[in-house]
């Protein structure tokens, strides 16, 4: 696991690598956002996500992938969204920069983008405002239209339509279906007053209505159900086979 800070970031993220790295070959990779407030880590010591993919690896489960994860605001105590100059610095500045560092798959379909609750919300807004850049997109106990905090604390209606992912969805769905974009969605128990599960499901059932190919899970039980969505979600992402 190596770290710094990305470039347009202002605090440490993480990259991780798989077992037999090597430049010789290219990997896909997958971005791991992080809920609010909160940090990276996250995926380090909540899903212990290098054990994780080390065994998966190891016994061909999955095929090797990078990890990046990027961190959010000034601190560990920002609580917006994953939006405005955070998604842009993403887009215009991570991303690039990891394939200009890193033997990735430089195209859509090398590119899986998957988050967390507000990190969920991030992934799918992100990824739906950049068809170009993610072939797979993950969200896991999120929800699907932008919040009031953050850069949305303010923003026009016209602002917060542009993030809202039920609106984006069906406007793109050519797009999304031609380019054959996969959706993996999932849900535990309610976490908060702003994650509703049935979100998840609607919005499962809207993008399969729509022709978009869409995968959902529920779990019934909050103990284990982080780890549950994250392993099954990353499995779905890099399956061998």
């Amino acid at each position: 696991m190596q770290t710094g800070v990305f470039p347009g970031e202002q605090r440490p993220g993480f990259v991780y690598l798989p077992p037999g790295f090597t430049e010789s070959r290219r990997y896909p990779v997958v971005y791991l956002l992080h809920g609010m407030p909160g940090t990276p880590t996250e995926y380090l010591e909540g899903t212990d996500l290098a054990n994780w993919a080390d065994t998966a690896i190891g016994l061909g489960t999955v095929s090797p992938f990078i990890a990046v994860l990027p961190a959010a605001g000034p601190d560990p105590k920002y609580n917006g969204e994953w939006a405005g100059s955070i998604a842009a610095a993403l887009v215009d500045e991570v991303v690039p920069w990891i394939d200009a560092e890193l033997p990735t798959v430089a195209t859509r379909r090398g590119r899986v983008i998957a988050g967390l609750s507000a990190g969920g919300f991030g992934a799918v807004d992100i990824g739906l405002r950049h068809p170009d850049l993610f072939g797979a997109i993950e969200a896991w106990s999120a929800y699907f239209s932008p919040l009031r905090d953050g850069p949305f604390r303010h923003a026009p209606r016209a602002v917060l339509a542009a993030n809202d992912p039920t609106t984006l969805a069906p406007s793109l769905a050519a797009t999304l279906h031609a380019d054959h974009t996969r959706f993996f969605l999932s849900t535990g128990p309610e976490h908060s007053h702003w994650f509703k599960p049935v979100e998840t499901i609607r919005f499962a059932r809207e993008l399969r209505k729509l022709g978009v190919a869409a995968s959902y899970h529920a779990y019934a039980n909050a103990k284990g159900e982080w780890r549950a969505q994250f392993d099954t979600g990353l499995t779905w992402a890099f399956q061998t086979g």
